[in-house]
């Protein structure tokens, strides 16, 4: 699943970014709030959500719904980007009937495919911050290693609270955003 979700992910990104520089993202941040807003009350209201490691889709129906997702996510993380590794494990775990921790390791390959679509796109028109670029990767990095030694040893039920933690508070800021956007 994840070769196809990459796949889609990585031209879809890239369309995204390109779309981007044609487009304000402005009326997208109302929607990405509301998504926000359900995301964390279907989350929060399902306390079994994400337990268990039960995948739905075998073969070629969990190959398309791979493409399918990496396509729409790539596209919006291309786009306008913040939340995309929220939505992915979202997805992952809701559609796909992963659990928390493989559905974590499953954003990261399809994030970081987003991310290098996006950077490919940008670095022919000289549109990249090689200094914000080189602090945030190594952030990430240390980030992702830390993060994945966490999860290991502390499991599902721990990459749901800090899925729920994290989710509020992109919520909040997200909200924060969308009303400075809309107040003189």
């Amino acid at each position: 699943m994840l070769l196809p979700a990459a796949l889609g992910a990585l031209i879809f990104s890239f369309l995204g970014a390109r779309a981007v520089s044609h487009l304000p993202v402005t009326a997208v941040r109302p929607l990405v709030l509301a998504l926000l807003v359900v995301v964390a009350v279907y989350t929060f209201r399902k306390k079994d959500l994400g337990s268990i490691h039960g995948p739905r889709l075998e073969g070629t129906a969990e190959k398309w719904a791979g493409l399918a997702t990496g396509a729409v996510l790539g596209f919006y993380d291309g786009f306008f980007g913040p939340g995309t590794g929220t939505f992915l494990i979202f997805v992952f775990v809701r559609y796909f009937g992963y659990d928390f921790l493989n559905a974590s390791a499953s954003a990261k390959v399809i994030n970081t495919t987003t991310n290098l679509a996006a950077l490919l796109y940008f670095l022919p028109t000289g549109n990249v911050l090689w200094l914000t670029v080189a602090i945030m990767a190594a952030a990430n990095i240390t980030g992702s290693i830390t993060g994945s030694h966490m999860a290991l040893t502390r499991g599902t039920p721990f990459i749901r609270r800090l899925f729920l933690g994290l989710l509020t508070v992109l919520t909040l800021k997200f909200g924060y955003d969308t009303l400075a956007l809309f107040t003189p």
